[in-house]
This record gives C-alpha cells, structure tokens and sequence, in this order.
C-alpha cells in the first residue's frame, strides 16, 4: 500500500550543519546533497531555455568537431559550460518572455516543463512509499548552503541519496570483468520496469542515468518520463523496436563493449518483457 510523503517537524539536521555539495545537475533542475540526503534546485525558464539553445547548437557542431568532443563537454557539467549557460542566458532574459515563448525553442521548454510536473505528479500518486522510488520527507521551509551564487536555496523536502547511478555502477563492474554481477543488476533494472507496469505508470526516458541503486534494489531517479497513457507506451515500444538493439538505446554499448552475448540475452528478455501479450497481463485495464 502506497504511504504519503513522510512530514517532518524540521528538516534532517546534516542538511544544514555545512554546506551542500553540488553532484549533478540536468536540463530542469541543480542537485546538492548531504551524505544521506538531496535537494533540488528547480531551474527558471530563462536558464531551460539557454541550455535548450546550447544543447541544439553543440549537436550542429558535432559534423565540424572531431570524435564525441561535444558529446563529452555537454555530459558532464563544468565551469566553462556553466558560464556559457550564463551568457545564453543573459540573452535569453533580454527578449521579452512573450517572444520567446511564440519560438520553437519555447515551445520546447514548455512541452518539457508539462512533461516534468505531469511525470512528478504521476510518480507521487503511484510510487510514493515503495521500494521502486528514494524515500522523500518534507519539512518546513529550510535555509541551506549550496556552492556558486548566492551561495543559499530554500528548500522543503529533501530525498533520500543514492548510492550512484546504475550506469555507474554497472561502468565499475564491467570495469572488473564481472559479467555475472553486471547481468544481475541489468535484471533488477528489469524487474523492476515491470513492478512500475504494475502500477500503471511507464518510462519512456529509460537511460540507465535516470536510475539509482540503494543497497541491493534499483530506483527510478527522474520521474519526467513517466506516462500512464496506454497509447504513449505503444507508440515509444514502437519507436524503440525500429532503431536498432535497446541495450544501446538504454546506454549500455559501452558498459556491454567486450560483453555482446550478455547484451544480446538483455535485448531479448526486454523483447519477452515488452511483448503486447506480457504488457496486458501487468498493465491496468490494458486492452485485451
């Protein structure tokens, strides 16, 4: 049985004896953590839409630049990029909000900010208190100290931190030659798609950084992929079969490099999982 974000009378005392580390941050939000707990930092629509235009401008620059040069400046968040997202950013503020939202890149951020909010919503109404999700606890507003400007955010909840993602892990352990603990961890990830099924809800943004592993389980990071439309399902389920093996559309072509028949048995037990016949017997009220 589901249970309601756990109410706490003040916030987890760690959050604010000294300041928070910064350990990553995507296209809508800044993460900062504590050793047990993380917060989160919404981005405003301005910030979006400058790293939407960077994001867009690095992918036109890839032909010109040689190997994943981009890819890899863009992957993981540094200081240069952050002050070209600043700069962009200065830009974007300039043009009045109006203007830019009649853009295609406004209409980008506001189909991303639709899919975020309805992915959070879906994921409090049928994950909150399982094991398939981080614990979050809320609290009333808390003063923190984060690194950068202005150096303080003011938070409500807080969730529980992951030990790292499952790509991570699953780098580190393909790393070693462990195939056979790799392939346990490629299961969980498995299970527990299924067990979210069950629920009604469905990732169509399934890369194994969207994924966190606590102890001996795996748990859904970010919720912005989630939909409980059946028709959403069918059409990413689609999408997926015609570009090539999933294993590489989740991530894995370089985890799974010197592994092709684990990654060949992965792409299988996806297709058995993802057949019409298994999705009806675990997704609510599925066409029959």
């Amino acid at each position: 049985m589901r249970t309601p974000l756990q109410a706490l009378d003040q916030a987890p005392e760690e959050l604010t004896r000294s300041r928070l580390k910064r350990i990553g941050e995507g296209v809508g939000k800044v993460v900062y953590a504590s050793e047990n707990w993380v917060v989160k930092r919404e981005r405003g629509a301005s910030e979006i839409i400058a790293l939407i235009l960077i994001w867009r401008l690095m992918r036109r620059l890839e032909q010109w630049l040689p190997g994943r040069f981009t890819s890899r400046w863009t992957a993981h968040p540094s200081a240069p990029l952050r002050a070209l997202r600043m700069a962009v950013q200065a830009v974007v503020a300039v043009v009045p909000r109006a203007v830019w939202f009649s853009t295609h890149w406004g209409r980008v951020w506001q189909k991303f900010v639709h899919r975020d909010v309805r992915g959070e919503y879906l994921a409090v109404k049928h994950l909150s208190g399982t094991s398939l999700v981080p614990e979050t606890v809320t609290f009333p507003p808390t003063l923190v100290k984060v690194p950068g400007w202005p150096g303080w955010l003011v938070v409500t909840e807080a969730t529980e931190r992951v030990e790292e993602t499952l790509y991570v892990r699953l780098k580190k352990l393909a790393a070693q030659g462990n195939w056979a603990e790799t392939e346990r961890w490629l299961d969980r990830l498995l299970e527990l798609r299924r067990a979210a099924w069950r629920r009604g809800v469905f990732s169509v943004d399934a890369h194994l950084k969207n994924f966190g592993v606590i102890h001996s389980r795996v748990v859904l990071l970010d919720a912005g992929g989630l939909t409980d439309r059946w028709e959403d399902m069918e059409r990413y389920l689609e999408s997926v079969s015609k570009n090539g093996p999933v294993s590489k559309q989740f991530g894995l072509e370089e985890v799974l490099a010197d592994a092709p028949e684990l990654a060949e048995r992965f792409d299988a037990r996806w297709r058995e999982l993802t057949s019409p016949e298994s999705l009806r017997d675990l997704w609510p009220g599925a066409r029959r």
